[in-house]
């Protein structure tokens, strides 16, 4: 019986519930004599760095040794494309800048000796906004621009016009494990590093660049993560780099976890994002034409700035045609940590820019948001504003009008107006939102995945591959697949922990890809095994290979009871007979391309798409809220496990939530304030809608996709626009009509404003309206 699409348990759910599930700090007391790291941290957003006296800090009990520039014996610089990511900085480029690090016997030590570190510095002047950016010409790349039409002939023509702009906030990736590394050097001078990594290969490249070795003296294991969410795609690569840096120079194990607050003060965020548009329209609300401009919080050095601002406007249309549409963006150079990537990866600014567009064309008009979303949805045949074409674009409508039903949408829409016209004080809000979602990565040579499966003798098998685990469940998948191409029981098929000494150069876990690519690449390397096991089957069943059947454990001709095998006896007869019980697998994502010149092309192999409907109430006095329903519809295709894909949509749904409504980052002069729970607002179990439905898309599968899946990491975090929009829709119900400006996010002090706002400006028409009269 076939795992796939079976609901199989997290294959370390068992491990997770009992405390057994080992991270990288639980390896440390494998590890005699390991020395902790300590960071020293500037307290300025941009200064120079006169000079760093340790003096006082090496007399203390336990300290070993600080690191500094001079240890460096590779290049002192961990940025992964432009190298501009200084491991310890000559200038310092954002608060909390780590600028040397403390090793010792214990942790305490450590911070204690931190703590004696004296460093020199030379304030600067600080870029600490996109606004001050923007007017200081202070950018990391040159504007990218993505055309269709003639926007501005379109905007002169048209009927109605709006302008506006949103500030979009960032977010914390507030993973349950820290960023963490511990390195260690063997015999040979070779350096071996446990890292909590999404990207085994690139912490490989750069701690080898950062100690001068060649990449096959660094082997980089990830056994599993805490949670990740994009936040160490790349910027896990420093502190594997200190760890290993620091175990070179002292011989011993070396261990680097940061704290949560340091966590939060010296790791990047979701991009901060402003949004500049023009719009023109018709009176039906379809969209005419379009001009948006976009700009985002790079922090200071590019890391994945430029892809993020891509995948940003590559999203800007989400479900809607926009025939007419010219968008441009820049990511900005400030004196902040490098932002970095998230899921969604700039998807969910660009999208939420279009939401904004249509709640103001729907109100400007007076007519229903959804009926203005529904109006301008792609149909099929139509092209994105890249140029490809829209597959399955009826989906959209398919997934709207089905969810509509099932949540009793209409019904409880008239419901809400008459509850809002007999409560003055208490409004409800109801929002339906879709989700369009590109899967592939934007850079073309990532999309490809590598494999390493071994049989052995009695059957069992390890699977290798080059993807990492972080709780979103790959490794469940990959197991399943294995499982299902050599018709094995899932209890015969063990996931290894990723390494770069067993599948070289691989991409980064990322971008939605991790089963599409590597579970590809896993059945290519099963299929090779299967058909050379089939070959000694036949000639032991007196057949052909293709009639050899392999199920649960079994190898056997159908028809014929007599023959039949364990697969075991038949691995055991293939090793007699000399043949490989191991193979290599490889996929590349076919035909995806894009040309940054003329802004057309074809980026993603498929498209996931969804829609919410939330429905929240508001109290007036206080701009309090709470969630009071979500109905979710969500496309999947073929599920590879419907239990861990319905946790991703759940728990991308409610990350997305916090990211538009409690989760504020609050900067100060450069410095995160809200750098700790007890001030960073994650949604908890309260912010759980009470009644919450989950369905997933039948009749959904994707042709040229393993098993004809779909991607589901990061397209369902888009779903919360519904609660957005439903918030936007209950402060719009204390008053009676206009536009409705709404902070992102949407915290109760940013909705009671809007309220104040909203009522205000219906006072004023009140007033105009009786002195006319």
């Amino acid at each position: 019986m076939s795992s796939v699409g079976k609901p199989l348990p997290h294959e370390s759910a068992g491990l997770h519930v009992t405390g057994k599930a080992r991270y990288v700090d639980d390896l440390v007391p494998t590890l005699a004599g390991t020395l902790h790291a300590y960071p020293v941290l500037a307290p300025h957003p941009h200064a120079r760095v006169l000079a760093i006296d340790a003096v006082a800090c090496r007399a203390l009990p336990g300290v070993v040794t600080v690191l500094t520039a001079a240890d460096v014996s590779g290049e002192n610089d961990t940025g992964p494309a432009r190298h501009d990511e200084p491991l310890f900085p000559s200038e310092v480029a954002f608060a909390s800048q780590p600028v040397a690090w403390v090793l010792a016997e214990t942790e305490e030590q450590a911070r204690l000796g931190a703590a004696e570190v004296r460093v020199g510095y030379e304030p600067l002047p600080a870029v600490l906004s996109i606004e001050q950016a923007i007017a200081e010409n202070n950018f990391l790349t040159e504007e990218e621009r993505i055309c269709r039409g003639d926007p501005q002939r379109a905007l002169a023509s048209a009927r109605f016009r709006t302008a506006g702009e949103l500030f979009i906030g960032g977010q914390e990736h507030f993973y349950l494990e820290t960023q963490a590394a511990l390195a260690f050097v063997d015999e040979t001078g070779s350096v071996f590093v446990h890292s909590s990594t999404q990207h085994p290969s690139e912490t490989q490249e750069i701690v080898a660049r950062v100690l001068g070795l060649p990449k096959n003296e660094v082997v980089v294991q990830c056994l599993r993560m805490g949670g990740a969410f994009g936040g160490k795609e790349v910027q896990a690569n420093a502190w594997a780099a200190v760890a290993a840096l620091g175990a070179v120079k002292t011989r011993r194990p070396v261990r680097v976890r940061l704290s949560r607050q340091h966590d939060m003060l010296t790791t990047g965020k979701r991009h901060p994002f402003l949004g500049r548009f023009e719009v023109g329209f018709g009176a039906d609300g379809l969209l005419e034409a379009v001009r948006i401009e976009l700009y985002s919080d790079g922090g200071y050095s590019l890391d994945l700035s430029s892809p993020v601002l891509m995948r940003a406007l590559f999203h800007v249309d989400n479900c809607y045609y926009l025939p007419n549409i010219e968008v441009r963006g820049r990511p900005c150079r400030t004196n902040t940590t490098s932002h970095t990537a998230f899921r969604g990866f700039g998807g969910p600014q660009g999208m939420l820019v279009i939401e904004e567009i249509l709640d103001r064309v729907a109100r400007k008009l007076e007519l229903s948001p959804h009926v203005v979303r529904e109006r301008n949805f792609y149909r099929p045949g139509q092209t994105a504003h890249y140029g490809q074409v829209v597959k399955d674009a009826e989906r959209i409508a398919r997934i709207w009008t089905e969810l509509r039903a099932s949540s009793d949408f209409d019904a409880r829409w008239e419901a809400v107006q008459r509850f809002n016209a007999e409560h003055p004080e208490t409004k409800r809000g109801l929002a339906i939102t879709p989700v369009k979602f590109g899967i592939s990565f934007t850079t073309a040579f990532f999309n490809q995945a590598g494999a390493l499966v071994l049989v052995y003798k009695d059957g069992t098998v390890q699977v290798n591959h080059g993807g990492t685990e972080m709780g979103q469940g790959l490794h469940t998948k990959i197991l399943a697949i294995a499982a299902d191409a050599l018709g094995l029981p899932a209890s015969a098929v063990r996931v290894m922990a990723t390494r770069t000494d067993k599948v070289p150069n691989t991409s980064a876990t990322a971008a939605s890809s991790g089963s599409d690519l590597n579970g590809a690449a896993v059945r290519a390397a099963c299929d090779e095994i299967r058909g050379r096991l089939a070959e000694i089957a036949a000639r032991r069943f007196l057949t052909e290979p293709e009639a050899v059947r392999f199920e649960d454990g079994r190898v056997f001709r159908p028809g014929f009871p007599e023959h039949s095998a364990s697969f075991g006896e038949i691995a055991a007869e293939g090793y007699l007979a000399r043949l490989p019980l191991f193979a290599t697998g490889y996929y590349r994502t076919p035909n995806i391309h894009f040309d940054r010149a003329s802004g057309t092309g074809k980026p993603f192999h498929y498209y996931a798409y969804g829609a919410a409907v939330s429905e929240v109430e508001v109290d007036g006095f206080t701009g309090q809220y709470r969630l009071l329903r979500t109905d979710i519809l969500h496309d999947v295709g073929d599920s590879l496990s419907p239990l861990v894909d319905r946790g991703q949509v759940e728990g991308g749904f409610i990350q997305g939530v916090g990211w538009l409504t409690t989760e504020e980052l609050v900067w100060s002069d450069g410095v995160l304030k809200t750098n700790g729970a007890s001030t960073y607002k994650l949604p908890t179990l309260g912010e759980c809608p009470p009644v919450f439905r989950v369905e997933l898309l039948t009749r959904a599968r994707e042709p040229d996709v393993i098993h004809g899946s779909k991607a589901v990491g990061e397209p369902p975090f888009m779903l919360a626009f519904s609660v957005r929009e439903a918030l936007r829709a209950a402060v719009a119900a204390f008053g009676s009509g206009g536009i409705v400006e709404l902070a992102s996010p949407a915290t109760p002090e940013a909705v009671f404003w809007a309220i104040e706002k909203t009522r205000a400006r219906t006072a004023c028409t009140t007033s105009r309206t009786n002195a006319a009269e």
